[in-house]
């Protein structure tokens, strides 16, 4: 058999160099392509386990983002007339986990644990929110609550309007965004008076400035349907400055 001349060898060395350059290639390409996708579906993964309250929330209030907070819910007429009583418990605090009840439906003042739940978060469902006894605290600290019944609850568009008024006081730098939306269930006490779904409490401080008196107060509104207008009226007549603790967080 003829010898294999040298141009033939460097041509069978040159073809299997390029099929060994492609085939690097390919996989190298796949490679790529494979890490990007682990990639993709991770951060999806991460994104939608790690934010979940975050991206929910701003889902279902994406509609009132353009909205000033009166313009959301029904309008105040649907409140009515604002109750107060004399208030006691500043600096009343027990230990946390102590089981606390309070006669008022909601609580507007009282006995309160020593820790309270930080600025940060606005809106509560029944499966986060914090107990009674930590909520009053922040009551003494110059908070406005909005509760909200079972009623309101079960009734998803009114639900909408409770995380939509309560987006709107988002933040934690300015003390005039003392606010929270929580539930107030069965277990928690007796139920609103009749064809109210929705209480405002704020405990004061006795008033602000020269016309302050000192006398603290426990201060209830309650409405048949979430309002931001009245919600915002009465954190106008009720400020933070207007409650026993109002520098604290």
């Amino acid at each position: 058999m003829a010898k294999s001349s040298s141009a033939d060898r460097r041509a069978r060395a040159q073809q299997a160099q390029a099929t060994s350059g492609s085939g690097a290639r390919g996989f190298l390409i796949v490679g790529i392509c494979g890490l990007v996708a682990v990639a993709l579906i991770g951060s999806t993964l991460w994104f939608s386990s790690a934010v979940p309250y975050v991206s929910q929330q701003w889902w279902d209030t994406r509609e009132f983002r353009a909205l000033s907070v009166e313009d959301i819910g029904g309008p105040a007429s649907d409140c009515g007339e604002i109750t107060t009583k004399p208030a006691e418990g500043n600096n009343d605090h027990v230990a946390e986990g102590t089981p606390l009840t309070y006669p008022d439906s909601p609580p507007a003042f009282g006995t309160h644990w020593g820790n309270w739940e930080e600025m940060e978060r606005k809106f509560y469902t029944a499966a986060d929110r914090p107990p009674l006894g930590k909520l009053v605290h922040n009551l003494e600290h110059g908070y406005t609550l909005m509760w909200y019944d079972e009623t309101v609850a079960a009734d998803a568009a009114q639900m909408a309007d409770v995380e939509a008024i309560a987006d709107k006081y988002a933040g934690t730098d300015n003390f005039r965004l003392k606010f929270k939306a929580v539930p107030w269930t069965s277990e928690d006490g007796a139920p609103f008076p009749d064809g109210q779904h929705i209480a405002l409490t704020h405990w004061t401080g006795g008033g602000v400035g020269e016309a302050a008196t000192g006398v603290q107060e426990g201060v209830w509104q309650y409405c048949s349907a979430p309002s931001g207008a009245a919600l915002k009226q009465f954190m106008e007549d009720y400020p933070y400055l207007d409650s026993p603790e109002p520098n604290a967080m």
